[in-house]
């Protein structure tokens, strides 16, 4: 077939795109495919004739906020990944908290802060978490421990857009589940160094251990599972996608957000967790192609 990949973009996510597009083409190339790359940064842009899908290596806003996707379905063209509803939905942190809400998902308790100046809101206990609403990578995300850390925590959040979401700090073990195809993949396990799992811990080599299948007991993997697979649904997701769930020390999940277009270099967790299933990423990347062409494309 030909497969366009695309990647790059916009956003503050670019050089992470740029990676998972430079993998995804390299793989899908040694399944025989011809594969041409295209950078939507270099607007405007046009699709290379006769692709047969789009793979979608973008990350953050355009990539994964239902902008791209709209774009594609006007084409008419397949491509892999969420449509454009679930992906803006599951790209917007409020969007997708008001979602698990209502399908009765387990997430933190959460309000959204609409002024960068905005006081410390009453009923609230540290610690804190902030993050922008429509951001991805942990780009971002702040932790306030203290309350004299607030305003400034608040002011460097509002940084890379508003409005900000405000959730109570999870303590527990942070993990993440793999979904493709409709099943959960086995959950990996993260360890940041640091004790917190921001861009730094998440992109700098030995910064973060990971661990998968991760060692829990039996009970508690299908917890976590069945969390991550209803938050994955409450969005509208379809195909694949990652879903990032802490673990409290009784076991219970508490899901944090869904990824419609998570990493994928090899040793990006989505694959990790293949791996453990038992596939290598030249598969996992055939298997995305698989499930964008079972699907006809509609064009709006």
């Amino acid at each position: 077939m030909k497969i366009t990949v695309m990647l790059g973009g916009p956003s503050a996510e670019r050089e992470v795109s740029l990676r998972s597009g430079a993998a995804v083409a390299e793989a899908l190339a040694s399944l025989g495919h011809e594969v041409e790359e295209l950078d939507p940064a270099d607007t405007p842009w046009t699709l290379p004739p006769d692709t047969d899908v789009v793979f979608l290596a973008l990350h953050g806003t355009y990539g994964e906020d239902g902008t791209v996707q709209r774009e594609l379905d006007a084409l008419g063209v397949a491509y892999t990944g969420f449509d454009a509803r679930a992906s803006r939905t599951g790209f917007d942190k409020i969007l997708s908290k008001r979602a698990f809400l209502k399908a009765g998902v387990p997430t933190a308790k959460f309000a959204v802060i609409e002024e960068v100046d905005a006081p410390w809101p009453a009923g609230w206990e540290l610690p804190v978490v902030l993050k922008p609403a429509c951001q991805g990578s942990s780009v971002g995300l702040r932790f306030v421990e203290r309350a004299g850390e607030w305003r400034r925590a608040l002011a460097e959040s509002f940084r890379y857009g508003s409005p900000v979401l405000l959730e109570e700090k999870i303590c527990g073990r942070e993990t993440t589940v793999g979904i493709l195809a409709g099943r959960a993949l086995p959950v990996v396990e993260i360890r940041p160094h640091s004790g917190a799992y921001d861009y730094k811990s998440k992109y700098t080599t030995g910064a973060s251990e990971y661990f998968c299948p991760a060692e829990f007991d039996a009970a508690t993997t299908k917890r976590i599972q069945a969390a991550a697979l209803a938050a994955f649904h409450a969005v509208g997701g379809r195909d694949y996608g990652r879903v990032d769930v802490m673990v409290r020390a009784d076991g219970s999940p508490v899901v944090l957000e869904v990824n419609s277009l998570p990493g994928m270099t090899e040793t990006s967790l989505l694959p990790k967790a293949a791996t453990a299933a038992g596939m290598s990423f030249p598969e996992l990347c055939g298997k995305m192609v698989e499930l964008a062409l079972q699907r006809a494309p509609v064009a709006v």
